[in-house]
């Protein structure tokens, strides 16, 4: 059996080629090879002799099936190698210049809003998007009977049958952000709340998804002056002019009162705005004392605790700001839009240093 082992290792060791090697295969453990002729001898021998031969035809067996099977791969390798040095193609992309990406006018604008109010002490807040009824309209003072809590006008969550659980909205404003904010630091508390909103209307000016920034802020004897204050050195900043002026229309929020809209003087020259000059008046946002009835769902005391809250689109910020007419381009992701639009990375908002460079 060793001269046998020896004659096929040495056989499988100079096959060139896998024809040559399928040959010592068959020669050697086919069905009429040397090991299988050898394995019928089995049956001639005693049963003492069966038990020492036969685990030594299987390890013989075993032996030159591995060796067979480590030259076939041997073999395949080689020929690949040869194959690619022939069919040798370079599938890499040419070379192309480094480019820079810029930053989305919505991402640009919110970190401007945030680094304005942040010099003015109001620290960030956030919360979830998909929000339950009770925090997005109960604990606001919104009425079951609200028009915005209709499905015309809101994306609820699909409920299976049988579920119990409260039905739940994607948030149509960041103000359950101020609840969560206030149930959990209580006043005072200075807070803004940026971040995405829903709602179902899409043209020119709306989209189903857009940005918001809503402003909280609590004290002992906060009123509407301080209110005003605020707003007008926003717009003073944000729109980076030496003077703004605002004219407060009454109006009304179910979640403010009294509540306010505001509008900034404002005039259009070759489609392009001035701000704090001229004889047109521009509505930018809304805003209010915090009704008592918010300050009760959240835990704050209203005998004690009285403030203001106002909300603002991000989204229409950037569009007056810097000239943006469609809002439905703000999300095509085209980057030709993005690279006219978009900012540096390295620009980023200071108010030391300038907004918008």
């Amino acid at each position: 059996m060793d001269d046998l082992r020896q004659k096929y290792i040495d056989a499988i060791a100079g096959a060139g080629d896998e024809a040559t090697l399928e040959d010592i295969r068959v020669a050697a453990v086919g069905k009429k090879g040397e090991v299988a002729l050898k394995m019928r001898e089995l049956g001639k021998m005693t049963p003492e002799e069966r038990q020492v031969q036969g685990p030594k035809l299987n390890a013989l067996k075993d032996e030159i099936n591995a060796a067979l099977a480590a030259k076939k791969a041997a073999l395949g390798d080689a020929a690949l190698d040869e194959r690619l040095k022939t069919e040798w193609l370079d599938v890499t992309l040419p070379g192309r210049a480094r480019r820079q990406g810029t930053i989305h006018p919505v991402s640009q604008v919110t970190e401007e809003v945030t680094t304005i109010f942040a010099d003015m002490g109001f620290s960030v807040a956030e919360g979830p998007q998909i929000e339950s009824d009770w925090y997005n309209f109960d604990a606001l003072n919104i009425p079951p009977d609200h028009p915005t809590r209709t499905e015309m006008d809101t994306f609820y969550m699909s409920t299976p049958e049988g579920d119990d659980r409260p039905p739940h909205v994607l948030r149509t404003h960041t103000s359950p952000v101020q609840i969560r904010a206030m149930e959990k630091l209580g006043a005072p508390i200075r807070v803004i709340a940026p971040g995405r909103v829903y709602r179902a209307d899409y043209d020119q000016t709306h989209t189903p998804m857009f940005h918001q920034v809503e402003g909280l802020a609590l004290g002992r004897d906060i009123s509407m002056a301080n209110l005003k204050w605020t707003l007008e050195e926003f717009c003073r900043a944000f729109f980076e002019v030496d003077e703004v002026e605002l004219r407060f229309r009454a109006s009304h929020f179910p979640f403010t009162e009294p509540s306010a809209e505001v509008d900034l003087r404002c005039s259009w020259e070759d489609g392009k705005l001035h701000v704090g000059e001229g004889d047109d008046w521009m509505e930018i946002l809304g805003s209010g004392m915090v009704h008592p009835k918010v300050l009760s769902s959240a835990g704050v005391d209203p005998s004690k605790w009285q403030g203001f809250a106002f909300g603002i689109g991000i989204d229409r910020l950037a569009m007056l700001k810097y000239g943006i007419p469609d809002l439905r381009a703000f999300f095509d992701s085209d980057l030709r839009w993005l690279r006219h639009y978009g900012f540096s990375a390295l620009d980023v908002p200071t108010m030391r240093g300038g907004l918008s460079r």
